[in-house]
């Protein structure tokens, strides 16, 4: 569970999941495009649904991934993991006084889904992050059950409860690094693939009703490290930013969190735009 302090490895090429919850169905075809054209990561980055989609992919690095990823999507779809009427969701919340949702429906997936249990059984080195409540701070999980610091990477606040390990509490890795290129910089990648939902497609404008304004602010912040990572590359590091595909990309405020029929639509898009991507660079992106 341990943070690393600095960079750990030189080289290689790093794969980055961003965060974005039922848009992360994107990253599942942008990672086939990747597989399909011979591209294989040497680290693994993600956050929140990035973190799912990551574990699985560092796992087993190959076109079975996708397969079972998009199981895993299919298990979101059935609503298992977010299921409950208004009213059973209000009452949890009443009881609970922080969530919609229990975790153990999550739990129950991502323990079926993984065909491993802890970091070190991983074949490509995987790192996810979650938002530490009594630091204030972004933690990095690099070793230990696998699982539970998935589940800590996922926790969306007012959705899931915090996770609680070690004596700390984590939320949803989105509110401290929602996309980490910084990290797979600092731990020697060279060659970098972002892999996000799509939102940052999408101009911003300014809030025009109230429930716009926190998520208008969120946006603002997330876009800012991202940007500042990718103003900041060191020589020598070469980032390719994948498309989501997506006509009209999707804004800020992606409140409809269970509506998940739009999965399919949105993994093909993305695979075909990035294998176009790809297909344009040098050796087809390898």
């Amino acid at each position: 569970m341990a943070s690393l302090p600095g960079p750990a490895g030189t080289g290689g090429t790093a794969f980055v999941l961003g965060g974005g919850g039922v848009l992360g169905a994107a990253e599942v075809g942008m990672l086939q495009a990747l597989l399909e054209r011979g591209v294989r990561p040497d680290l693994v980055v993600g956050t929140s649904v990035g973190a799912i989609n990551g574990a699985v992919v560092a796992a087993d690095p190959g076109p079975a991934a996708v397969d079972r990823l998009r199981g895993v999507w299919e298990e979101l779809a059935s609503q298992r993991v977010f299921a409950g009427s208004v009213l059973a969701r209000v009452g949890t919340l009443v009881r609970t006084r922080t969530h919609l949702h229990p975790r153990e429906p999550l739990r129950e997936l991502l323990e079926t889904q993984l065909p491993v249990r802890t970091f070190a059984e991983l074949r490509v080195p995987f790192q996810c992050v979650a938002a530490s409540i009594e630091r204030a701070a972004e933690h990095w999980f690099t070793e230990g059950p696998l699982v539970d610091a998935v589940l800590a990477s996922c926790a969306v606040p007012g959705l899931l409860p915090p996770v609680r390990l070690g004596g700390e509490h984590y939320l949803d890795g989105g509110l401290v690094h929602s996309i980490p290129v910084g990290r797979a910089v600092a731990l020697g990648a060279r060659t970098v693939y972002v892999l996000h939902v799509g939102r940052i497609d999408r101009p911003l404008r300014p809030p025009a009703r109230p429930w716009e304004v926190a998520t208008v602010a969120f946006e603002i912040a997330r876009r800012h490290r991202y940007a500042a990572d990718l103003a900041t590359l060191p020589e020598g590091v070469t980032v390719h930013v994948l498309p989501a595909g997506d006509p009209a990309p999707p804004g800020a405020g992606n409140l409809r969190y269970r509506d998940f029929s739009g999965v399919p639509g949105r993994i093909e898009r993305a695979r075909a735009a990035a294998g176009e991507l790809l297909d344009r660079l040098p050796d087809g992106g390898t």
